[in-house]
């Protein structure tokens, strides 16, 4: 059930390119959610492959196992607007609160050409209208590229600090990868941001109503419905959650020669006491349900084995490659993910043949017509 750690040499970022054909990205969920293809592996048995639907994961798992996902809020993130004089269109993306929670102060992502301090940037609404609320840019963000400090105002007045959620949701939009937006243009596709903000939304989202959260959807959770849980439940499968709010450095292309070298991006994540109890006690399987929750389960297992004791919260920066030793990981259900992802890596991990074997799997899915990315099918792999 665990994972030895082997000797490996650093992973070449060109080994995560793969070539994936026109038409295999979902630009819409799978109707009803657990209709997804389900691609099964078992890592001790690699050419036994099963293909079902995401409804048929509890034939797969047993009383006594820990199912965890991540439950963290999907913000109305993106936003769009123009520059203070001009009718050129700008967006961003609402990255949080400013690090000191300096009242009225955000991070935020602009594509924005000759961005620079003192410039003002008017949001529009979902309707394309003016809205009251604008952008004027502080500084740039050292650790994001295109990331800003800017000061939000409404009807040119500082924004109350409490009034961040009402900014979403009167202005923001959900923040669909940039690849689905452009897959839709290019077919012609209309998008309904009342669906959209559904459709990328898990049934374990807490919807908590505050600023904070993630402003890509923790993809996996997007093949579950309330009656696939109810099933699992029926079944004896324990339902356990943990929170990591997902940034933007989660689908950051690598850029550098080894994905080992890529500066890999900082996440918030949480862990109750009792689910790291019921964790580290589980005999049975503890069944990831996506890479995010991978990454918490992970990062809480590395503190505990230095610290001993349970944090409320951790800042991740774990990287995830072939030779690594999962601790509290099993078995893991994933989408199919872009090519140079640290996701891919991870998934790599995984699998006793690495990025190889991964590719492999790929290919069977590509010829088996499974939709790809955030709004595409999943793949379970088990010991």
């Amino acid at each position: 059930m665990r994972h030895r750690i082997t000797e490996q040499a650093l992973m070449r970022t060109s080994e995560l390119d793969y070539h994936l054909p026109e038409g295999c990205i979902a630009t819409e969920p799978a109707r009803p959610r657990d209709s997804a293809k389900l691609m099964v592996i078992r890592r001790s048995s690699p050419a036994n492959i099963e293909h079902l639907a995401a409804r048929d994961l509890p034939e797969f798992l047993s009383s006594g196992d820990i199912l965890l996902s991540n439950r963290t809020t999907v913000l109305r993130a993106r936003l769009e607007g123009f520059r203070e004089g001009s009718t050129g269109r700008i967006s961003g993306l609402f990255l949080g609160p400013s690090e000191d929670s300096t009242p009225g102060v955000w991070r935020a992502l602009l594509k924005m050409n000759r961005a620079q301090p003192g410039k003002v940037v008017r949001l529009t609404d979902r309707n394309d209208q003016p809205s009251p609320y604008s952008l004027h840019l502080i500084e740039k963000l050292d650790d994001e590229p295109g990331g800003w400090i800017v000061n939000v105002h409404h009807n040119d007045v500082p924004l109350d600090p409490s009034k961040t959620t009402r900014v979403l949701d009167e202005v923001g939009r959900t923040p669909l990868p940039p690849y689905i937006l452009a897959t839709r243009n290019a077919h012609n596709e209309q998008s309904d941001d009342t669906r959209d903000a559904a459709d990328y939304s898990t049934v374990f989202q807490q919807n908590k109503p505050d600023a904070h959260g993630s402003v890509a959807a923790p993809t996996a959770g997007l093949h579950f419905t309330q009656e696939l849980l109810a099933k699992l439940h029926t079944k004896g499968i324990h339902q356990k959650h943990v929170t990591l709010h997902v940034g933007t450095g989660t689908f950051r292309t690598i850029e550098t020669e080894t994905v080992e070298d890529h500066p890999m991006h900082t996440e918030w994540c949480s862990m109750d006491r009792n689910t790291v109890n019921d964790v580290r006690s589980c005999d049975g399987l503890r069944v990831a349900i996506g890479t995010t929750t991978v990454r918490t389960l992970e990062s809480y297992a590395a503190h505990m084995l230095q610290h001993n004791e349970v944090p409320a919260s951790i800042s991740t920066k774990l990287l995830i490659t072939p030779g690594y030793e999962f601790k509290w990981t099993d078995a893991l259900l994933t989408n199919f993910h872009l090519p140079r992802s640290t996701l891919l890596a991870l998934v790599a991990a995984m699998l006793p043949g690495g990025i190889e074997q991964l590719k492999s799997l790929y290919e069977i899915a590509i010829e088996n017509k499974y939709r790809f990315y955030s709004f595409g099918d999943a793949m379970l792999i088990l010991p």
